[in-house]
């Protein structure tokens, strides 16, 4: 493929903020501000999901709306983007006045077989896979047999046409001037560099000008919580991902700029050194969404505040655990709360705000900290959305001690362990 010279272009390194309730466009800007003052440049890419508009009440407009306001009042010169996150072929239209970025979710196709015909040709259309392929900066070749082909074509194939169809449909409306990522990273079995390629050359087959993919990892990327899995393991992948996406670009014209994207990224705090290393040895570029992570900070500000703020959090973890279940279904595949660990709301209200802070705030030295308990409240915001405008008032009454929380933890705990080496080892702290 050729990429088109009307297609925007990503930045080496980005950050998908996602902001619940559209209140802390600002914080998480200043956070974008302090990593430039250090000479990084970090864009901002503000993304909501269908899913959180649906369960909020919001409209996609609303994101660019608290980004445009943040970006003036802090006078940002750099660039800035809205991803419509998590979308397809059913949805993607009420995004395409607000968004510049889409994010296109095949996960779901995996594993759904393309007509023989077109796999068939897939296959005679690339013999290259089928040679030993050498990655700079990785000592263990990709080896892919002819079996070994037709099995993942026959599971991705699908999946890449797709996000095909996707794309087309979005460019037909909107034309080319978007940035595209492509999302796999949702289901049950992780992908191998050897399937990465295969996956890069189907969308490049189709047209898709993918400028960042997701692909899934070993272990388990919980939402809120850090990783759970090996640490080295990971590593491995990574960087193994990270040449195959440098190899795709130059076999199959792929946009430049092309880079991994690490969902669910919040708080993943033992595998940012592995992220930091991978990034200074190989030069290259990544995405980190860390959308779930300001939401809980609210909370944690709120908590802090004291009064108020903290009636209304302890008043959000009651009816989170009043309605568990029914809040945890769209979230089984990335959450794990260990019921045992949930403390009963009694208790909970009569907790200090200290205690509150401390169950809630993700530092693994705090013998309070309780990983249950965040991954609760992080997929509570359901609960928050129906006190609307009692909720959004609060924010507005706790904003200094809200602010804090939101900025220190995108710059302290996410941007200087990822992006500068010095706090390579200090993530969780």
């Amino acid at each position: 493929m050729s990429p088109s010279d009307d297609r925007l272009s990503l930045s080496k390194y980005s950050f998908g903020v996602g902001d619940r309730f559209a209140h802390q466009a600002k914080a998480q800007l200043t956070a974008c501000i302090m990593a430039a003052e250090r000479g990084l440049e970090i864009v901002p890419v503000w993304n909501k999901s269908n899913r959180e508009h649906t369960i909020v009440g919001s409209k996609p407009q609303s994101v660019p709306t608290a980004a445009i306001a943040a970006v003036k009042e802090l006078g940002w010169t750099k660039p800035w983007h809205v991803d419509a996150d998590h979308i397809n072929v059913s949805n993607v239209d009420g995004f395409l006045a607000s968004s510049d970025f889409f994010t296109l979710d095949v996960a779901d196709y995996i594993g759904k077989p393309a007509k023989a015909e077109d796999v068939d040709a897939f296959i005679a259309k690339h013999p290259e896979l089928l040679k030993k392929i050498q990655l700079t900066g990785i000592e263990k070749p990709i080896e892919i047999s002819a079996e070994m082909l037709k099995t993942i074509a026959n599971k991705y194939l699908f999946a890449a046409q797709e996000a095909g169809r996707i794309y087309r449909h979005i460019v037909a409306a909107k034309g080319p001037k978007i940035i595209t990522e492509v999302s796999m990273d949702e289901t049950d079995t992780p992908q191998v560099p050897a399937e990465l390629l295969v996956i890069l050359a189907a969308l490049a087959d189709e047209g898709v000008p993918a400028q960042t993919i997701a692909p899934k990892f070993t272990g388990r990327f919980n939402k809120g919580v850090d990783y759970v899995g090996d640490p080295a393991q990971f590593e491995v992948e990574f960087r193994s991902d990270v040449a195959v996406i440098a190899h795709a670009v130059k076999a199959y014209g792929l946009p430049e700029e092309l880079k991994l994207s690490i969902h669910s990224g919040s708080d993943k705090f033992s595998i940012y050194p592995a992220i930091n290393r991978a990034l200074r040895d190989f030069g290259a570029g990544v995405h980190v969404k860390t959308a779930g992570t300001t939401w809980l900070e609210e909370c944690i500000g709120l908590a802090e505040h004291g009064g108020n703020g903290l009636e209304i959090a302890k008043e959000i973890y009651a009816e989170a655990y009043a309605h568990r279940e029914e809040l945890c279904v769209p979230y089984l595949t990335v959450i794990d709360i260990d019921p045992a660990k949930l403390p009963d709301p009694a208790v909970v209200n009569g907790w200090t705000s200290t205690q509150y802070v401390n169950a809630l705030r993700h530092d693994q030295t705090c013998r309070e900290y309780n990983r249950s308990f965040r991954q609760l409240i992080h997929v509570g915001y359901k609960v928050a959305a129906k006190l609307g405008d009692r909720y959004l008032n609060m924010l507005v009454e706790c904003e200094k001690s809200i602010s804090r929380n939101v900025t220190g933890n995108l710059f302290d705990r996410h941007i200087v362990p990822i992006f500068f080496a010095e706090g390579a080892s200090a993530a969780g702290k």
